[in-house]
């Protein structure tokens, strides 16, 4: 037998996976939630932007995940032993950066810094860096444009030179202190092998080419000259980081005999290369040529791949272009929408009244009870999916959400229906937009929660979409992939065949009823006036068709 564990880092807690590498059976799994602040973010109460962990929550989780796995393990299969285990492989939120000393250890766990929320680790979600991201983006612009076409031609905020740069504005003791920074993802795969130390970390493709404007094509991080043209400190921290960035299939070295020892787990286990959690789910989803990998929740991340042995061209608004970030000899290709799960329970917690139930999920089932037999375009409404800003295509974090066409007999379950249907038309505009340019979309594979709990959203989507709607058969994907490239970078099988072998899909495939194509065509096009409208500056055209428009299907689907 062969083992494979993947631990999985999220924003509240970390998870386990013990899998086997021969048949993807999951054995064991156990999470444990980061005790730190609040469901684990230190937060300012002063600026809602700031969003912090605590790095030590990461090491104590380690161990409570990692042999709580072996232990279910043993229980579930007897005669398992770790000694069987051939690789690890981590994936973590990102950017999500840690500040560090000459020896690799985050300020945070030192005692002077040990109170300083900028000497934590820079959590993906903290958005304090809005404004010299916004520099980073103009001044790129004028000077790098090749910078920006690979990240969808805005740098943003949560990415990490943004916060890096945001570090040295606000507390300058603490950028000083710090000989270097590590991506969480490169982090943890250091502790475990011993290559703490900065010029020892081997470093991920995934997040050094989506986050840090990481291209082979020149020479690696961005030159020196365009970091001294944000600040000469900037340019000064380069020759303190990194020239080289790896694929999540190399081995980033072996199990010490301290983490073994602490673990249960033999030294000398290969520990693989770390990668984001979105990049690592599409692995554990089968990723692969024209799979379309959909991750849905409170918001969502797509990501597919293309050969890179094919000419592949740069695509406005997309998050990021990387070679080998989430399959080696394929380009990775990120996007996503910056809420989807998270409209629904804005909905449902504010505005759906108690009369669908007390409550949050007596009022979803309701709501999908009444929308049972209905039809494309009946409730006469048209919403726009920016509650949260717009990731992609449009990259505006300024923009907000629009419902259109209300009535005063228009019912609670019927916008809800119009808020699905918004954050589907969101995710054909990704699609269509990646195959504008090359793409090749054959199918969708989706996972997450929303995928497996929501079949009306399921059944919608593939209408809009047009496409198979496939669900992924673990409900943790990005665990499952990350124990792929855990057992991968052992060099004892290859991410092909773990993937044939461990992947693998739900019975229901949700397929376009034609009918409803046709329905949701029209509607299409009154949605991309909108986008094109409130969206872009480009557009000239005209509106006042919409409401007439969606009066008309309304009433020609309720005869």
């Amino acid at each position: 037998m062969s083992y494979a564990i993947g631990l999985d880092y999220g924003t509240n807690s970390c998870r386990s996976l013990l899998i086997d590498i021969t048949n993807g059976e999951e054995l064991g799994s156990v999470v444990f939630p980061y005790p730190s602040g609040q469901l684990g973010i230190l937060t300012d109460p002063a600026d809602p932007n700031v969003a912090r962990q605590n790095p030590q929550d990461y090491l104590d989780g380690m161990v409570t995940i990692v042999r709580g796995a072996i232990e279910q393990a043993r229980k579930n299969r007897p005669g398992f032993d770790p000694a069987d285990i051939i690789g690890i492989g981590i994936d973590t939120t990102g950017s999500t950066i840690i500040p560090v000393n000459s020896e690799g250890t985050p300020l945070a766990l030192l005692p002077e810094f040990s109170e300083n929320l900028n000497a934590h680790v820079w959590l993906w979600k903290d958005h304090t860096a809005h404004r010299e991201a916004q520099d980073i983006t103009q001044k790129a612009a004028e000077t790098r444009p090749q910078y920006l076409a690979k990240c969808g031609g805005t740098y943003s905020s949560e990415w990490w030179w943004s916060k890096i740069w945001r570090c040295k504005d606000v507390d300058p003791d603490v950028f000083q202190s710090a000989h270097s920074w590590v991506e969480h993802c490169d982090w943890l795969p250091a502790v475990l092998t011993g290559n703490e130390k900065p010029e020892k970390v081997v470093r991920g493709i995934c997040p050094a080419g989506h986050k840090a404007m990481y291209c082979e094509e020149w020479g690696g991080l961005p030159d020196k000259d365009f970091l001294a043209s944000l600040d000469p400190d900037l340019a000064s921290l380069r020759d303190r980081l990194y020239d080289k960035a790896y694929t999540s299939d190399v081995k980033a070295g072996e199990l010490t005999p301290e983490w073994a020892e602490k673990l249960g787990i033999p030294a000398g286990t290969a520990v693989a290369v770390g990668a984001f959690d979105a990049h690592m789910g599409a692995v554990g989803s089968g990723v692969k040529e024209g799979t379309f990998v959909k991750i849905l929740g409170t918001s969502t991340c797509d990501v597919t791949v293309s050969p890179n042995d094919k000419p592949l061209a740069d695509i406005p608004g997309v998050c990021g272009i990387a070679d080998g970030s989430v399959l080696p000899g394929y380009y990775g290709i990120e996007a996503g929408q910056s809420a989807v799960g998270d409209i629904f329970l804005w909905f449902v917690n504010h505005l759906v009244p108690d009369s669908y139930g007390a409550t949050q999920d007596e009022k979803f089932i309701a709501m999908e009870k009444e929308l049972a037999g209905g039809k494309p375009g009946d409730t006469g409404l048209l919403a726009l999916d920016w509650n949260n800003g717009n990731r992609t295509i449009l990259t505006d974090v300024r923009l907000s959400g629009l419902i259109m066409g209300q009535t005063l007999h228009t019912r609670a379950h019927e916008i809800y229906k119009a808020l699905i249907e918004a954050t589907a038309f969101g995710a054909l505009t990704i699609i269509k937009r990646m195959e504008e340019y090359g793409v090749v979309v054959n199918e969708v594979v989706n996972t997450g929660g929303l995928a497996v709990k929501n079949a009306t959203l399921m059944q919608i989507y593939a209408d809009i979409i047009g496409k198979p709607l496939k669900v992924a058969a673990s409900d943790q994907t990005c665990a499952m992939g990350a124990a792929i490239f855990g057992a991968a970078c052992s060099g004892k099988i290859t991410i092909s065949e773990a993937q044939a072998q461990c992947c693998k899909m739900r019975e229901k495939v949700y397929h376009p009823i034609p009918e409803n194509q046709k329905v949701y065509d029209q509607l299409y096009q009154l949605y991309r006036t909108l986008h094109d409208g409130f969206g872009t500056t480009e557009w000239s055209g005209k509106m006042d068709h919409v409401m007439k428009e969606l009066i008309d299907i309304r009433q020609k689907q309720r005869a």
